[in-house]
């Protein structure tokens, strides 16, 4: 069975490549500034509302404030806010953002027991590996059913990492893993109608795991079958992969702890550029390397059409919403159109961008009205796509531009300076303090200094800076 060597190794000794270390950090670093973002742009306050309201023991820090609740309350505001603007990071095997369900937990957690930094470092690569394995295992099996595979995958991974800074033994972590299960879920509806649900359901995950980890804890037991079933998370949630026999178990294991660098999933995960859904990025991308190409502008534009992996265009080019004029900002972010459109006219797409005032721009409008797009044979993951566009000038020029995969991830990701320029955006002038301090993570005694300066950077009017974080596409 799985679960219980997945628990093994999660709180077993580990031994993890330098390679996967710098990963992992890269990633907190990420995740942490999206969160001082969200938090400085007030896109989580109604979990935050709800997560002080609830209190209990001082026992955790919600990000970007002095306010200390229950690990669980913080776990539930923080994965809201690390996901809020949709700029956090994306495993594109399990398509799973996986800091938004791993650092909430990690650092509330691991400031309730008073961790090291490298305690709490050790127990988010832990996290990151089950939840990418945890949703790549059934790829777009869990969206197919319409859910979301970061709170399903998420659950496991926060009761995990939770489990390793308490200290809890293997077989008191199967449980914790197969209670978890019992928690998984985040329903897609919010897709046709721009709700909020999408930005809680890492918060949900969080929320859920560490609370799976303490009901093992004082006892409570799961179902150690939790992945293999009968009844387990896939065949219940992902039941039409399953039949297909597209759910692949074996990865939940394969290469687990290995010495091979390449053997983790940590090293796989790919960073936004820019602050909306990540499948429409590559023929965000695509369109933009056409368009220059061209020495045209987006006033030339007559028409532009893209080839989209079915899995994608099921996401952000679904035809029971509006793509050229959307609801919410929120929905913008789902509606390649609209963000192929706004990429174009204004040369980047950042955070100000999905502003509830940019919704009644016509230019952005009408250019998004002249995008059409066909879908692909769908070979291999979404996330991981190649992207295709082609765009046809008024002065009769059709121009092609092509990207082999999202700019961020794989064989294209950020550079250092590329993911600077990003968490500067997103903090301010504090951005380099803080930096410096996820950088030493491993040596630091505690969490003290990473979350006083990331409430400073929220809080103090002069470490503010333009929320417009964005950046060009990589080359």
């Amino acid at each position: 069975m799985i679960a219980p060597q997945l628990a093994a190794w999660a709180v077993g000794p580990l031994s993890i490549p330098d390679e996967v270390t710098h990963a992992a950090l890269r990633h907190l670093l990420d995740g942490l500034g999206n969160a001082v973002a969200g938090a400085r742009a007030g896109a989580a306050l109604p979990a935050l509302t709800v997560a002080t309201g609830l209190g209990g023991p001082a026992e955790a820090t919600i990000l970007g404030t002095t306010t200390r609740v229950s690990a669980p309350a913080a776990g539930l505001a923080n994965g809201t806010l690390v996901h809020a603007l949709d700029f956090d990071d994306t495993h594109a095997g399990g398509l799973v953002h996986s800091t938004a369900v791993v650092l909430p937990a990690a650092l509330a957690v691991g400031e309730q027991v008073g961790a090291s930094g490298r305690e709490v470092l050790e127990a988010a690569v832990v996290g990151y590996e089950i939840a990418c394995r945890v949703a790549a295992a059934a790829p777009n099996g869990f969206h197919a059913g319409g859910l979301h595979a970061t709170m399903v995958a998420g659950v496991f991974s926060s009761a995990a990492v939770a489990a390793r800074l308490m200290g809890l033994d293997a077989a008191t972590t199967t449980h914790a893993l197969g209670i978890a299960g019992s928690q998984a879920g985040g329903l897609l509806a919010f897709l046709a109608t721009g709700a909020s649900t999408k930005q809680l359901h890492p918060g949900f995950a969080s929320q859920s795991g560490i609370l799976a980890a303490r009901l093992a804890a004082a006892g409570a037991t799961g179902p150690e079958t939790v992945f293999d079933g009968p009844h387990g998370v896939y065949d219940a949630l992902a039941p039409a992969s399953v039949v297909a026999g597209r759910v692949d178990r074996d990865v939940l294991l394969r290469d687990l702890g290995s010495s091979d660098p390449a053997g983790w999933e940590t090293t796989r995960i790919g960073i936004k550029p820019w602050p909306t859904c990540q499948l429409a990025h590559v023929s965000m991308a695509a369109a933009q390397l056409a368009l220059a190409d061209s020495g045209a502008g987006a006033a030339d534009i007559l028409a532009l059409r893209a080839r989209v992996h079915p899995d994608s265009a099921s996401v952000v080019c679904a035809a029971d919403r509006d793509l050229t004029r959307p609801a919410s900002g929120y929905a913008a972010k789902f509606s390649l159109p609209w963000s192929v459109a706004a990429i174009l006219i204004d040369g980047t797409v950042g955070v100000d961008t999905y502003a509830e005032t940019n919704l009644a721009r016509t230019d952005i409008a009408e250019l998004a009205a002249r995008v059409t797009w066909e879908t692909t044979a769908g070979t291999g993951v979404a996330a991981d796509a190649a992207g295709d566009v082609e765009i046809t000038l008024r002065d009769d020029r059709t121009v092609v531009g092509r990207l082999e995969r999202s700019p961020g991830g794989g064989s294209n990701p950020l550079s250092e300076e590329e993911l600077a320029t990003k968490f500067a955006g997103n903090v301010g002038e504090l951005a380099e303090d803080l930096a410096s301090a996820v950088r030493a993570l491993p040596d630091a005694a505690d969490l003290t200094l990473l979350l006083t300066l990331a409430a400073r950077a929220v809080t103090d009017p002069d470490s503010s800076s333009s929320s417009s974080s964005s950046l060009e596409a990589p080359a």
